[in-house]
């Protein structure tokens, strides 16, 4: 029987437990880390290059999946985001646990999670919100998966102070409400029962507050940050099953279920089981640019089983060799995440391989971005052997 008393007190204010489940870090975690990074910072380069050499059917369903849904719909590309915030929050309860138990008060911990916030908040606009060009009229302000965190970061964290039955039920609320404010609430230019590019709340929002500081990119940031916060929040369930006295086996057990049935009811609730585009009402289509509520549940189902299959493998069955690249990316995120970002990698590679371009014809754009990413890891591998781990 799988026992989760243990987590149904207050989450701030309990004390600590008689045994520890987990001692030490979470390999598992750090690789799945890694395996998200890998696409954000090479992986798509990669193999972007190899269907240009190969430009077959196959490497032509990979890019496919490598290419985010235009609007409604679902792809490989579309989790990446989402499995970040996810991660960010199963660290949450392993993370406040252990500074509760190293004595911290509640206060410091609360503290440190707002300057986290600000601090991953002004780093998303140093990375792709032109902060740096010190310049008002290219200044973008919210337009960032780092300030998607921040803001998903600090909502959960007040939410952990409370009991577990009502952090799921908070968050439940906070999905509900966003499906009532986004299909119910009328705003000038509203289009009943649908959720046009340009005609929706949340985008509506983003351009009366954000202006002239929106990114016009069809994202929407502002409201959508209450469906961050659930998309971490369904990540604090996952690290309350990790942290609950129970066999590994148990644990992958609860993930799966988790999976399956958040998996299940965002694709109900996208009216995948009734036809894409077709309006019924309660029914919420799966939208990543607006984080839909089905969004949330549909990539978080997804999430839970990926992190069902590595804790299985890497914890489980204890075989970690082969993550070992992954968890060398995994444990330096924030670092890698913002070096790609500020430094073209693929440029300094071509000072290495830019003299086999008249040799290896089309494989030029899979060789390049193959090289700087070997660049990328060396520099992570290097970090990791001196054990320097940059966090926020």
């Amino acid at each position: 029987m799988i026992d989760l008393q243990g987590l149904q007190e207050p989450f701030l204010d309990r004390a600590e437990p008689k045994r520890e489940p987990l001692a030490g870090r979470v390999v598992s975690i750090d690789a799945l880390r890694g395996f998200m990074m890998f696409w954000i910072i090479g992986g798509w380069h990669i193999f972007d290059g190899l269907h240009k050499a190969l430009n077959n059917a196959t490497t032509a369903s990979i890019m496919k999946q490598l290419t985010h849904a235009e609007w409604e719909g679902f792809t490989f590309e579309d989790l990446i985001m989402p499995l970040f915030l996810f991660i960010v929050g199963v660290v949450m309860p392993l993370s406040f646990h252990k500074r509760l138990a190293r004595g911290q008060s509640k206060r410091r911990l609360y503290f440190h999670a707002v300057l986290r916030s600000v601090i991953l908040f002004v780093l998303g606009m140093v990375a792709q919100g032109n902060l740096l060009a010190l310049d008002l009229g290219q200044l973008k302000i919210y337009c960032n998966t780092l300030q998607a965190i921040a803001a998903g970061y600090l909502i959960s964290a007040i939410i952990l102070n409370v009991r577990l039955r009502w952090q799921i039920v908070m968050t439940v609320l906070l999905l509900v409400l966003f499906w009532a404010l986004m299909m119910l609430v009328p705003f000038p230019g509203r289009v009943p029962d649908r959720l046009d590019q340009d005609a929706n709340l949340a985008a509506f929002i983003d351009r009366d507050i954000l202006q002239p500081f929106d990114d016009g990119l069809n994202y929407t940031w502002i409201l959508s940050s209450m469906t961050f916060a659930c998309t971490v929040m369904l990540g604090v369930m996952a690290g309350h099953v990790l942290r609950a006295e129970i066999a590994g086996p148990g644990k992958v057990f609860v993930l799966v279920v988790l999976g399956l049935g958040t998996l299940a009811v965002g694709a109900l609730w996208g009216g995948w089981f009734f036809g894409i585009g077709k309006f019924y009402f309660g029914l919420f289509p799966i939208v990543k640019r607006l984080w839909t509520s089905s969004f949330v549940l549909f990539a978080g189902g997804l999430s839970y089983l990926l992190l069902a299959v590595f804790y299985l493998v890497i914890d489980v069955w204890r075989l970690k060799k082969w993550a070992f690249p992954l968890v060398v990316i995994g444990t330096n995120a924030i670092f890698v995440y913002m070096a790609t970002h500020l430094i073209n990698f693929r440029q300094i590679a071509g000072v290495f391989v830019g003299g086999l371009d008249r040799f290896v014809g089309p494989w030029r754009d899979f060789i390049h971005p193959l090289a700087g990413f070997a660049i990328v890891w060396l520099i992570l591998l290097w970090m990791y052997r001196k054990k320097t781990f940059i966090k926020v």
